[in-house]
């Protein structure tokens, strides 16, 4: 029988763990240390409560689901990101002197510097994004998109012409960075080159300019390719 109290199992189980009373910031912070430690297949709130020391229960006062804590790495990533952008003058309200084309250049920049702190998370920035309709994505990603769109505005482009921009910037940053993160070593371990990117594995016949670009593969572009492409699709539609 309910005994009144409003009382369900998520608020009985303690959220006092092994680092004092739980907050929403600790909660996401231990969950993305997990993932960059044993990658987005290793996340499961048992898991999670056992990295805190508390009850698997008492997380869902934090993410109400498995998705609310996929899409709180989300949150944890951008506001990692404002972060950044925070610490740097020039990409804030009051940046005189700097193009809008430079402030542009900072936060693609700032955004590849948190991915690859952060590869094993990347994947959700798309996958997130694919399931979530816009308004209801975390504010720190909807303060990003609002960032970007603003200085597109200030540059002199109309609405039509600033959201084709906008969808242009995203999906090269996004995919760029999806990219650089992508494994492309087989066998870390082999000192061999060709064994190390596992060319053995690869049909010569079927797949000659693949395996005679692996090498070329496996090295980042770095920040100076995600500039380039960027300033190639700046002078295309901007």
């Amino acid at each position: 029988m309910a005994n009144g109290s409003g009382t369900g199992p998520a608020r009985r189980a303690s959220d006092r763990g092994r680092y004092g009373r739980l907050s929403r910031e600790r909660v996401l912070a231990a969950a993305l240390r997990l993932v960059d430690d044993e990658g987005l297949s290793a996340l499961s709130m048992r898991r999670l409560g056992a990295e805190l020391s508390v009850e698997a229960m008492a997380l869902y006062r934090y993410a109400a689901s498995k998705d609310a804590l996929l899409d709180g790495l989300v949150e944890a990533l951008y506001l990692e990101l404002e972060e950044r952008l925070g610490t740097d003058p020039a990409t804030g309200p009051e940046a005189d002197g700097t193009t809008v084309r430079e402030r542009l250049h900072r936060i693609a920049r700032a955004t590849y510097d948190v991915c690859l702190d952060h590869p094993r998370a990347v994947p959700l920035l798309a996958t997130r994004m694919l399931a979530v309709p816009l308004a209801r994505r975390p504010l720190a990603v909807l303060r990003n998109h609002e960032r970007v769109l603003a200085l597109l505005r200030e540059s002199g482009l109309d609405d039509a012409r600033a959201s084709m921009v906008f969808r242009a910037f995203t999906a090269w940053l996004l995919g760029y960075v999806s990219v650089e993160v992508q494994p492309v070593v087989d066998s870390p371990d082999e000192p061999d080159p060709a064994f190390r990117l596992g060319l053995h594995r690869m049909p010569v016949q079927e797949l000659p300019r693949l395996r005679e670009t692996a090498p070329a593969l496996a090295e980042r572009g770095g920040p100076e390719g995600l500039t380039a492409g960027l300033d190639a699709l700046l002078d295309r539609f901007a």
